[in-house]
C-alpha cells in the first residue's frame, strides 16, 4: 500500500480492526487483528480506547459490545491544515466547548460528561462528577397520588423581587433592595456574555477553523457509510437476538409540538361536529351586541358544521405556505375563521378553555392507548399581560389536564413588536416583567398562588418561537438599550431575545433549586431560517433547540454541535411545507455524522394525516432516507435522553445507567440500539475531542 509522509514522519495508512472473541471484557479493545484497507476513515486513537476500557472496567453492569470492524487512521491529526493553524483551531474549539459548559453549568442545563472530562484533562485537572448541575424535573406522580394536591407547598420566604435591566434580581428584604444588595445568585454579565459571543462570532468566520471542520465533517459522514457497511449485518443481528422489543415498543418521545394543533385535521373536525350536536344550544361565545349560542355561532359565520369538511376546514399547510410563514399562522383558524380557533383552539375564552382541554385530553388518550410515545406540547404565555399564568395555571388545573405520556413546556412569541404598535406595552421590559415575575413570585411564594405553583411542576423548560426569517435590523451589542430603554415599535432580535429569557432561567433555577423544585430548560426554535448567529446564541445558552437546518451551512457551528452533542429535534414533514423541501433535509447527513438528531411532529393538525403523527413521521423518514431499524431506535433513544421526562421515567424506559455516555450506559434490552452502533458512536466522538487535546498538547 502507498505510504504517504506526514508532518510528523508517521505513516498516514488506513485499518480496520476485528477485536478477539475470547478476551476478557476488560482487553475488548486491546490486541486486535488488523487488516489493511485503502479507505481513507479513522478510528479511536489509543488513548480514546483507553479511556472507553476503564469506563468499561468501572460499570458492572456493562454489556459486552459483539466483534465489529472499525476503521482506522493513523498519523498527521491536522486533517489538511498546517500544524501552525491546526494549534489555533484546537485552541479555539477548546474554548468553544469552556464557553457552552460554562454557561449551561449557570443554569442548571445539561453538558455531556465526556467532554468535560476531555476539558479538564487539558486544563490539567481532575474531572470530578458533579451531579449538582442537572436539571431536577418533577416525578411522576405515584400511584393513587392526585398531581394536583396543593397541600404540601413550601412556606413563604418572604424575599422582595425586583426586574434590573430585564433580569429579576432577588432581595432578602425591601430594604436590601433599597440598598442594592441583592442574594448571591449568579446573576448573568452582559460584558462578559457579549465577550464569548463575540469570540464565536469571529470563531466561525475563521478560514482554517472552516477548512478543518469542514473536512473533519465529511469524514464523519465517510465514515459512518463504512461502518454501516462492514458492520449492519451484525448490528441486525443485535437486535433480532433482543427478545420482546423492536422499533414499535420502544420509547419515543414527539420532543417539538405545540399543544394548539397537536391533533389532526379529523380529530378537530370531527370534535367540531359533536360539539355542535351536544352543545348547540350553548353560550359559547360574546360580542358588543349579543351572547352568542354555538349555533348562532355557525349561522353568523355562514356554515353548518355538518357540511364541513377536511378540505373546507382548510388547516392543513400546503404549497402555499411554502416561504410564508404569515399563510401558515392562517392555518390556525378552522375555515379561517379567527372565531372557531378562539373557541377550540385557545385556553382563555367565554367558556374558558373547555373544548380545548377536550382535545387535549382526547390526544394525551390516544398517547396512552399507543403506551410507547410521549410528547412535550407547547403552551404559550405571549407577556402582555402578567395575569396570564394565573388564567392557564387555572385552565390547567380546573380541567385536570394529566397524562402520564404528556409533559409540558411554555412557549414566548417574539412579537413585541405586535404589542408596542397598539400601545399594550410601555417598552420590552415590561414583557418580560409579565413573562418572568409572575414565575417568581410562585416560587417564592407557592402558598400564595397554589394553582401557578402546581402548574409549574409540570413545566419542563421554555420555548422561543416566530418566524426566524424575518429580520429585526438590530444586532445586540453593548450598545444595545437595556430592556426598559427599548421603547421603539421594532421587535428586538432574536438574540436579544434570548440572552434576556435565558439571563432570567438562571436566576430562577437557582432559586428553585434551592427550594427542591423543578428546573427548566431553555428550548428554542432555532435554525429554522434565519442568520446563522441564532445557531450561535443557542450554542451557547440553549439545552438543545427545535429544527437546526442552517447547521449544514456552518461546518464550525455543525462541529461544535457535534463536539458537544447538542439535542436537535427535526420535523422534515414541517419543513417541508414552510422552508425546505423533504429530500433536501439534512437530517440524514446530521444522524450520519453523529449529531443527536431525534424526530418531532410540530403541528400534526398541519402536516400529518394519522391517528399516531409521530409513528407517521417516522415512517415517512425511514422511507425516504432508508433508515434502517437500528437507525431509528438510535433516534428514539435521543429524543428521551434530549426531553424533559424524569428521571425515574428515562431509567425505566432507556436503563439504569442511561446518564453514562458510550455502550456502557446502553441498554439493548430496552432501547433496541445495537451496542455496536453505540460503541462506534462514543469512539468517533473520543477521537474528535481526542484531536483537539492532541493539538493543544503540540501547541505547548
Amino acid at each position: 500500500m502507498k505510504q504517504l509522509t506526514s508532518s510528523r514522519s508517521h505513516a498516514k495508512h488506513f485499518i480496520y480492526t476485528k477485536s478477539h472473541r475470547n478476551l476478557p471484557r476488560k482487553r475488548r479493545f486491546q490486541g486486535r487483528k488488523t487488516v489493511n484497507l485503502s479507505i481513507p476513515l479513522s478510528e479511536a486513537s489509543s488513548t480514546t480506547l483507553s479511556h472507553i476500557d476503564e469506563c468499561i472496567s468501572s460499570s458492572p453492569t456493562y454489556e459486552t459490545v459483539p466483534d465489529f470492524q472499525r476503521v482506522q487512521i493513523t498519523g498527521d491529526y491536522a486533517s489538511g491544515v498546517a500544524v501552525e493553524d491546526f494549534e489555533v483551531v484546537c485552541k479555539g474549539l477548546y474554548r468553544a466547548l469552556c464557553i457552552r459548559e460554562k454557561y449551561m453549568q449557570k443554569s442548571f442545563q445539561r453538558f455531556p460528561k465526556t467532554p468535560s472530562k476531555y476539558l479538564r484533562n487539558i486544563d490539567g485537572q481532575a474531572w470530578v462528577g458533579n451531579e449538582n448541575f442537572y436539571p431536577v424535573f418533577t416525578p411522576p406522580p405515584k400511584k393513587g397520588e392526585d398531581p394536583f394536591r396543593a397541600d404540601n407547598l413550601p412556606e413563604n420566604l418572604g424575599h422582595h423581587l425586583q426586574m434590573k435591566d430585564g433580569v429579576v434580581h432577588i432581595y432578602p428584604s425591601e430594604a436590601a433592595a433599597s440598598k442594592d444588595e441583592p442574594k448571591p445568585y449568579p446573576y448573568p454579565n452582559l460584558d462578559a456574555f457579549l465577550d464569548d459571543m463575540n469570540f464565536l462570532l469571529t470563531l466561525i468566520a475563521q478560514g482554517p477553523v472552516k477548512t478543518y471542520t469542514h473536512r473533519r465533517l465529511k469524514f464523519l459522514s465517510s465514515k459512518f457509510q463504512v461502518h454501516e457497511m462492514l458492520n449492519e449485518m451484525d448490528e441486525l443481528k443485535e437486535l433480532k437476538n433482543n427478545p420482546h422489543r423492536d422499533f414499535y415498543n420502544c420509547r419515543k418521545v414527539d420532543t417539538h409540538i405545540h399543544a394548539a394543533a397537536c391533533m389532526n385535521q379529523k380529530h378537530l373536525l370531527r370534535f367540531i361536529k359533536k360539539s355542535y350536536y351536544i352543545d348547540a344550544d350553548r353560550v359559547v361565545c360574546s360580542t358588543k351586541e349579543k351572547n352568542l349560542t354555538l349555533k348562532e355561532l355557525f349561522d353568523k359565520l355562514k356554515m353548518h358544521p355538518y357540511d364541513l369538511t377536511v378540505d373546507s376546514l382548510d388547516v392543513h399547510a400546503g404549497r402555499q405556505t411554502f416561504q410564508r410563514f404569515d399563510k401558515f399562522n392562517d392555518k390556525y383558524n378552522p375555515v379561517g375563521a379567527s372565531e372557531l380557533r378562539d373557541l377550540y383552539l385557545k385556553t382563555d375564552n367565554d367558556i374558558h378553555g373547555e373544548y380545548f382541554a377536550t382535545i387535549i385530553k382526547e390526544v394525551g388518550a390516544d398517547l396512552v392507548d399507543a403506551k410507547y410515545q410521549h410528547a412535550e406540547p407547547r403552551l404559550s404565555i405571549y407577556g402582555r399581560s402578567p395575569d396570564e399564568w394565573s388564567k392557564l395555571a387555572s385552565w390547567f388545573v380546573h380541567n385536570h389536564i394529566y397524562c402520564p405520556n404528556m409533559t409540558w413546556m411554555i412557549q414566548v412569541p417574539r412579537i413585541y413588536d405586535v404589542f408596542r404598535s397598539k400601545n399594550f406595552l410601555p417598552h420590552f421590559g415590561k414583557m418580560l416583567e409579565n413573562i418572568f415575575v409572575p414565575v417568581f413570585e410562585a416560587t417564592v411564594n407557592p402558598q400564595a398562588h397554589p394553582e401557578l405553583s402546581i402548574f409549574l411542576k409540570h413545566i419542563t423548560g421554555f420555548d422561543s418561537v416566530d418566524d426566524e426569517s424575518k429580520h429585526s435590523g438590530h444586532m445586540f451589542s453593548s450598545k444595545s438599550p437595556k430592556p426598559q430603554e427599548w421603547t421603539v415599535e421594532n421587535n428586538p432580535s432574536y438574540t436579544y431575545y434570548a440572552y434576556y429569557m435565558y439571563a432570567n432561567i438562571v436566576v430562577l433555577n437557582c432559586l428553585r433549586r434551592e427550594r427542591g423544585m423543578n428546573t427548566f430548560l431553555f428550548r428554542p426554535h432555532c435554525g429554522e431560517a434565519g442568520a446563522l448567529t441564532h445557531l450561535m446564541i443557542a450554542f451557547m445558552i440553549a439545552d438543545n433547540i427545535s429544527h437546526g437546518l442552517n447547521l449544514k451551512k456552518s461546518p464550525v457551528l455543525q462541529y461544535l454541535y457535534f463536539l458537544a452533542q447538542i439535542p436537535i429535534a427535526m420535523s422534515p414533514l414541517s419543513n417541508n411545507s414552510l422552508f425546505l423541501e423533504y429530500a433536501k433535509n439534512p437530517f440524514l447527513d446530521f444522524l450520519q455524522k453523529g449529531l443527536m438528531v431525534s424526530l418531532s411532529t410540530d403541528d400534526p393538525m398541519q402536516f400529518h394525516f394519522t391517528k399516531e403523527p409521530l409513528m407517521e413521521e417516522y415512517a415517512i423518514a425511514a422511507q425516504v432516507f432508508k433508515l434502517s431499524t437500528c437507525d431509528m431506535c438510535e433516534v428514539a433513544r435521543n429524543s428521551v435522553l434530549q426531553c424533559g421526562m424524569a428521571h425515574e421515567e428515562k431509567a425505566k424506559f432507556l436503563g439504569e445507567n442511561y446518564l453514562e455516555e458510550g455502550p456502557v450506559g446502553n441498554d439493548i434490552r430496552r432501547t433496541n440500539v445495537a451496542q455496536i452502533r453505540m460503541a462506534y458512536r462514543y469512539e468517533t466522538w473520543c477521537y474528535e475531542l481526542n484531536l483537539i487535546a492532541e493539538g493543544l498538547k503540540s501547541a505547548e
